[in-house]
């Protein structure tokens, strides 16, 4: 199994957004030095309560600190941009990472975002079907030609072209059972979300499994799982520290919608211990191995990609966990 760091990409409103790309860029270079596989952030626009860097930029940045880590964007809302823009700066930050890396895609759920951009949300699947294959498409043809029900591109030479052949990893982030089809025709690892409990997640990976049989694809090399995490000294430690900072991000969450995402009558408005219950890893370092290995058991994951810090944790925290895993945890889990 592997260990990715998912980079904390939102700040409160009064923090300096210069300092804490500073502080993010030094947290990459800590995750390169522990041991880490990965590191990854995501996107939102209008993103309030919070202050938001871009995806693309940042990862940009953090890049020149990470080393042989793979650099992935978990995860890119699709239908909201330009599938040939989309194709042209993917394609560059695989070459700016030397070919390290990961496309993750996915649909969003914000209607503030699709109205925004000016799509409709009803069009978002269909878009994401379109862009995805124009997309592929670009990078491993020569010469385009593309006429869809919302995107056209002339008869045209490429020559913007990633690093990876024929692309990079493509993971596809999916909260309901729908989108985990979607991921299952593709052939493409599904990228589980942070949200959902382990046992909606176990159900999720029966359908997910199925669906790739029905199609006739097999079982990805990759099974990426995305989980909030708190490490320190023992489980009531982390879970006094983490409160605080991981109670108020799902606050937040709520407001936008994110429970609504997710099957069945799931909700963020709870106590934050019925929050936690198996959904976030929160614990000792021996806690935290024995959910990797829970998780390698029971649903076949390798490579978790994990939050730390959430709006408001100051950074001494996030090292300090940084180091306590590169020291006690990465090393016990690569034989999983």
């Amino acid at each position: 199994m592997k260990l990715g760091f998912f980079v904390t990409n939102q700040y409160l409103p009064g923090e300096s957004m210069p300092k804490k790309i500073q502080d993010s860029a030094e947290q990459v270079r800590a995750a390169r030095d522990a041991g880490f596989s990965l590191i990854a952030t995501g996107q939102h626009y209008l993103a309030a309560p919070y202050q938001m860097s871009t995806v693309f930029p940042l990862l940009s940045r953090l890049a020149a600190e990470a080393g042989d880590m793979q650099v992935a964007a978990t995860v890119i809302l699709v239908p909201l941009h330009n599938p040939v823009e989309l194709a042209e700066s993917i394609a560059t930050l695989d070459c700016i990472t030397d070919g390290k890396f990961v496309f993750g895609v996915g649909l969003g759920y914000r209607d503030e975002e699709y109205t925004a951009f000016g799509v409709q949300r009803g069009e978002r699947v269909g878009r994401m079907n379109e862009a995805m294959d124009l997309i592929k498409r670009l990078w491993s043809e020569d010469e385009v030609e593309f006429n869809g029900k919302y995107y056209t591109v002339p008869k045209t030479k490429i020559a913007t072209k990633p690093v990876q052949a024929p692309y990079p990893p493509i993971w596809v982030a999916a909260n309901n059972d729908v989108a985990i089809r979607r991921a299952a025709r593709w052939g493409y690892p599904w990228l589980i979300n942070p949200h959902a409990t382990v046992p909606m997640v176990a159900d999720q990976w029966v359908r997910y499994k199925s669906a790739l049989d029905e199609f006739g694809q097999p079982v990805p090399e990759e099974l990426p799982m995305m989980r909030e995490m708190y490490v320190a000294q023992d489980r009531e430690t982390a879970f006094i520290e983490s409160q605080p900072f991981l109670e108020g991000k799902y606050r937040a969450y709520a407001a936008w919608g994110q429970d609504k995402a997710l099957p069945g009558d799931e909700s963020f408005n709870v106590p934050y211990q019925d929050l936690a219950k198996d959904r976030f890893l929160l614990g000792s370092p021996n806690d935290i191995v024995s959910e990797f290995r829970r998780y390698a058991d029971e649903l076949g994951v390798n490579h978790m990609i994990c939050r730390m810090q959430w709006p408001g944790m100051p950074q001494d925290q996030v090292l300090k966990q940084i180091e306590l895993l590169g020291r006690e945890v990465i090393p016990r889990i690569r034989d999983f």
